[in-house]
């Protein structure tokens, strides 16, 4: 493995993310907050660490093999989680540094936990660096930082492989670049629209910039400390709803209809299932709020509307208390934590693909256990899916399930109720934010230890990364020298 190259790039993602940090340090500046220091200094560190680590390796002289690649995507969630934190903890928003990396790893990883429980008390700068935590970790650090790069053959396939979370990594153009900087421009629009949408509903502008950030990410950090529920407008309920079911969905979906200017790829099989997922709790949990709380039958809709989407998108937020929800519609949600949105989305969890693929190989074994001579191939809109695929797919549900079970007990440990804890390792590992009980839609991390938000913030980045990109650096091999013949 060649450290300088993995240094080298590191340092030059570090220089961009310094940028980054500069547009709340400039908001700061304009608004005369108390916070414009520690941005100040935050984005010093960054861009000096950066460019010391970018003078290790040329970019000309850079060539990425698949241990450069899997080592720079892990470094950089581990640096951007490491040096976002710094505004917090200069700030003094938060009261441990590992808060501090608790707070800006939610972000990232779009999961929109939060350990401060005064939100509306921060500086506005603060909570923009909150919500653009979101919309920099959504699309992907490593997707940025190729669109950023030159026109140059450093492996790009590979970083974008290693980030981009799904079971399958599809792409309709022949370069990545290319495909990276379409993602990012429809990623831009959406953002875009979503704000002057918010806006005209009756946000303030930053409101409405921070919730666009954090609803095309799917991450559901909030301006105001009881969610959407502050609000209490249909309009912004719908405009949420929207763009959160949208950014639940395949990207690649919009990006092939970008090129083709064709609607033909909407008939997805991934993405009938993930509607149909959503139409139908919507109704059960109507009917449910309606015959046992006696919400109206509208009502009821729409709060069962709005709360699956943001819980199947895993953004989190909250137009209701559903803690006080029927334990049915709560037993619905919690599934939906561990269902998430659809591959190539900006949403976390199993994946809708995933659940579709382990159906239909259940399926195919039942078949066979009748008819043990029958070869039939899994197919997935017309495509035969390939058995190391599936056999992916397979190790990443169990690597989940352990995964949940084993930070269940931990959680538990730190003195949680079980259940509080299941949904408290649910909502991380899913990147959802919110669960119930001690981690409600009401309340926020920050009574959980020092050791419990390490568990979880490990959790976050687990899910993100989904646990192969993250785990293979652990192999003993990946870190051999390779022999050279």
């Amino acid at each position: 493995m060649n450290i300088p190259v993995i240094l080298g790039l590191l340092g030059r993602l570090l220089i961009v993310y310094a940028g980054a940090m500069s547009i709340p340090l400039v908001l700061a500046l304009a608004l005369e907050e108390w916070s414009r220091l520690a941005f100040l200094l935050s984005v010093f560190l960054t861009l000096l660490t950066g460019l010391v680590f970018a003078r290790q390796a040329k970019l000309t002289e850079m060539k990425i093999g698949v241990r450069e690649a899997f080592g720079s995507v892990v470094g950089a969630w581990i640096l951007a989680s490491l040096f976002g934190a710094l505004p917090f903890q200069f700030a003094d928003v938060v009261p441990t540094y590992i808060d501090a990396v608790f707070e800006t790893v939610s972000g990232l990883t779009t999961t929109g936990a939060s350990v401060i429980p005064d939100v509306e008390s921060l500086p506005q700068s603060i909570l923009l660096w909150r919500s653009l935590t979101h919309w920099l970790g959504g699309m992907g650090i490593i997707v940025l930082f190729i669109v950023l790069l030159p026109k140059t053959d450093l492996g790009t396939v590979l970083l974008f492989n290693a980030e981009v979370p799904g079971p399958t990594h599809d792409r309709v153009m022949p370069r990545i670049r290319d495909t990276a900087i379409t993602l990012w421009k429809i990623y831009l629009i959406f953002t875009a629209i979503c704000t002057l949408l918010l806006w005209s509903a009756g946000m303030t502008f930053l409101d409405a910039v921070n919730n666009s950030f954090a609803t095309i990410a799917t991450g559901g950090f909030s301006t105001k400390n009881t969610s959407i529920m502050f609000y209490d407008s249909l309009a912004i309920e719908m405009i949420l709803s929207f763009f959160m079911i949208v950014s639940g969905a395949n990207f690649v979906i919009y990006l092939t209809i970008w090129r083709k200017k064709s609607l033909k790829p909407f008939r997805n099989t991934e993405l009938i299932t993930y509607l149909l997922i959503i139409l139908g709790s919507t109704l059960v949990i109507a009917g449910s709020l309606w015959f046992n709380i006696g919400e109206s039958p509208l009502l009821a809709v729409r709060h069962a509307l709005f709360q699956v989407s943001s819980i199947i998108t895993t953004t989190g937020y909250a137009s209701a208390d559903f803690d006080l929800w029927p334990s049915m519609t709560k037993i619905i949600l919690f599934l939906l934590m561990f269902i998430g949105g659809s591959a190539g989305s900006t949403s976390g969890g199993i994946k809708v693909s995933r659940i579709i693929l382990l159906a239909k190989k259940t399926w195919a074994e039942l078949k066979r256990g009748i008819h043990p001579r029958v070869i039939s191939g899994i197919k997935l809109d017309g495509k035969v899916i390939d058995t190391e695929t599936l056999n992916r797919v397979g190790i990443f549900f169990f690597l989940y399930i352990v995964t949940f079970a084993g930070a269940s007990i931990l959680i538990a440990g730190t003195g949680l109720k079980p259940f509080d804890a299941m949904s408290a390792v649910a909502a991380t590992l899913g990147n959802v934010g919110p669960g119930f009980g001690f981690v409600g839609p009401t309340t926020t991390f920050a009574g959980i230890n020092l050791f419990g938000k390490a568990v979880l913030t490990v959790c976050m980045l687990v899910g993100r990364l989904e646990f192969f990109t993250l785990l293979i650096i652990f192999r003993r091999e990946f870190w051999r020298r390779q022999k050279t013949w």
